[in-house]
């Protein structure tokens, strides 16, 4: 029964692209039924503890199930979907529509199937169908050349990652004979060391984390509401999830902590970096989403696998919000340049939104995203003081990009300026603010109980001087981000600046001592093939003709020759005999006496 969690949006998908609706409000409807039965369905398995095995031989065997992490996943993806789908409907461009909300269901349904697995290969379907659908949704607009190019960027990126996942399957079946998530624990030895290396590798691309990072800003080619989902609750939020999934079997190992610690905070530094110093908004989140996913990176390897999944939870809902949000501006303003928009005074209630979405990415309480971030501190500063202090700046980095973000997207503006909002566009933000809004309860020591039974684990307590210094640190984050959009509004925009902006230069260097290097192999490769291999085949090629041509005309004049010969020597042999045909009798008595002498000395000679 739990297959159907996630084949109710895969068959949806393919109704509704099979389908003839063009319409807005149908393909809307239609999109969004789809997800609350999705919704009530993930409800009901949760309640009933709906399972899924299906056998297809002895050691390849499917299995879905719900645990206390998964299922509080697996509400995510819907929760968040609903509205970005709504949003979708209204705002994306009519032409191509109906594909693009196929595939964001197709998208919604292959995150769930990774989810709910409980094997490597059911992970992997669910896994490799994400990147495609990732790859499709980038490049929706077919047309534009540049989207194409940057969707197969960041599908190669992504898919150099996904050998990892492939590594650690293999080696698991190799040492246990099967791929379910239970046998993991027994794989010990190299085989533990692979299988945990790659599955951190797979996570890291996927998360959008060093040095995989930049894939996120070439994804931000695609359509808004396709950032928004999969920044949000799929294709990124996918490597976080399998680590807090896997964090049982990961913890394991003794270098996997301080691994995955040391990927986190470097992505959450630069990320946060690159973020405030970027003033293309979409690309500004993108950056500000490696950040914070770098955080739950750091609450993983530390040991607190449920306080980056309550930080994921947070931060889908918000950041959904704010991608909607960046979308709502960028099409007033025909750009999403940060000093191009200002849509405050003439989009009040998209404005009030943005700043609830904001708070949260800054961590400003009593949001429920200042309460997941605090715990982060909290388990950063149970592994090691540094790493406390690592995280506030972390923190006072998001609070300086959020503050940009916000005034810059939705400050006062020039009073001449104008812009509408579609009533969906209005609404889905809105709900999404609501959701930010609600996690507000993360904060009562009642819920933060219930949520310890629910994970049977308990949130460690923060010490004053973290507390406190984390939230000065959010405080002069704040200030510097206003100074920032007040009076350097264009910061990034060209320079060495615009370089920091893009990654810290990271694509050029990749460009430089990765890409380059290989494709310089590759045409080595190439010569060497259409040289030395190709070139033998070739010739070989070349000699088989030509002995085949000498052999054909051989045995071509051989074949004729035979036939005509004896035919001449016939013909010859005939003309020949009828010369002895004179008809005349004394011509036919001197062959028979002739005859007699020949056979008398025959006989004479033979005595």
């Amino acid at each position: 029964m739990l297959w159907l969690v996630a084949l109710v949006p895969l068959l949806a998908a393919a109704i509704v692209h099979a389908s003839p609706m063009q319409r807005r409000p149908a393909l809307g409807a239609t999109g969004c039924g789809v997800l609350l039965v999705t919704l009530l369905l993930t409800v009901f398995a949760g309640l009933d503890g709906w399972v899924g095995r299906f056998a297809w031989s002895t050691p390849l065997q499917f299995e879905v199930v719900l645990t206390s992490r998964s299922v509080v996943m697996a509400l995510l993806v819907p929760v968040i979907a609903l509205p970005v789908l709504a949003y979708a409907a209204a705002h994306e461009r009519l032409q191509g529509l109906n594909r693009l909300v196929s595939l964001l269901l197709l998208f919604v349904g292959a995150m769930l199937l990774l989810v709910i697995a409980a094997d490597l290969i059911t992970l992997l379907i669910g896994w490799e169908l994400v990147g495609a659908c990732s790859w499709a949704l980038i490049g929706h607009e077919r047309q534009r050349v540049s989207h194409a190019a940057s969707a197969r960027y960041a599908f190669v990126m992504t898919r150099f990652g996904d050998l990892g996942l492939f590594a650690a399957a293999m080696v698991v079946f190799r040492d246990t004979g099967t791929f379910a998530f239970a046998a993991l624990e027994t794989v010990g030895g190299p085989q533990q060391t692979i299988l945990v290396a790659g599955i951190v590798l797979s996570a890291a691309a996927k998360s959008g984390q060093l040095p995989f990072a930049p894939w996120l800003f070439r994804a931000m080619d695609g359509p808004t509401s396709v950032s928004a989902l999969l920044h949000s609750a799929t294709m990124v939020a996918a490597g976080a999830y399998l680590l807090i999934r896997l964090e049982p079997t990961l913890a394991q190992m003794p270098w996997f902590g301080p691994a995955t610690i040391g990927i986190g905070i470097a992505t959450a530094l630069a990320g946060g970096l690159t973020a405030l110093l970027q003033p293309h908004a979409k690309k500004l989140l993108a950056a500000s989403t490696s950040a914070h996913y770098g955080l739950m990176f750091v609450a993983v390897g530390a040991g607190y696998p449920e306080i980056a999944l309550l930080h994921l939870v947070a931060h889908a809902a918000f950041k959904a919000l704010l991608f909607l949000s960046a979308g709502i501006a960028g099409r007033q303003a025909v750009s999403f340049s940060l000093t191009e928009m200002g849509f405050g005074r003439v989009l009040p209630v998209a404005a009030v939104a943005t700043a609830v979405g904001g708070l949260a990415l800054a961590g400003i309480p009593p949001l429920g995203a200042a309460w997941t971030k605090e715990m982060v501190v909290t388990a950063a500063g149970h592994f090691s003081p540094w790493l406390a202090f690592a995280v506030m700046l972390a923190g006072a980095l998001s609070a300086a990009y959020a503050m940009r973000f916000v005034y810059s997207a939705y400050g006062p503006g020039a009073d001449d300026i104008s812009a509408t909002s579609r009533t969906t566009e209005t609404i889905a933000t809105g709900s999404l603010a609501a959701a930010s809004l609600a996690l507000t309860l993360l904060w009562l020591p009642v819920i933060q109980q219930a949520l310890g039974s629910w994970f049977a684990t308990s949130f460690p307590a923060a010490p004053a001087w973290e507390t406190i210094g984390s939230l000065l640190a959010v405080g002069v984050g704040l200030y510097g981000g206003l100074v920032i959009a007040r009076l350097h509004p264009a910061l990034g925009a060209s320079g060495a600046i615009a370089s920091c902006a893009d990654w810290l230069g990271l694509p050029f260097a990749i460009e430089r001592l990765v890409g380059r290097p290989i494709q310089a192999l590759a045409q080595r490769c190439a010569g060497f093939d259409d040289a030395i291999i190709d070139g033998a085949v070739r010739r070989i090629g070349a000699g088989g003709l030509f002995t085949a041509r000498v052999a054909y005309r051989g045995l071509d004049r051989l074949a004729d020759g035979l036939p005509e010969g004896a035919n001449r020597w016939f013909a010859l042999s005939g003309d020949d005999s009828r010369r002895f045909q004179t008809g005349l009798s004394h011509h036919y008595l001197a062959f028979m006496a002739a005859g007699a002498v020949v056979l008398a000395i025959i006989l004479f000679v033979g005595r």
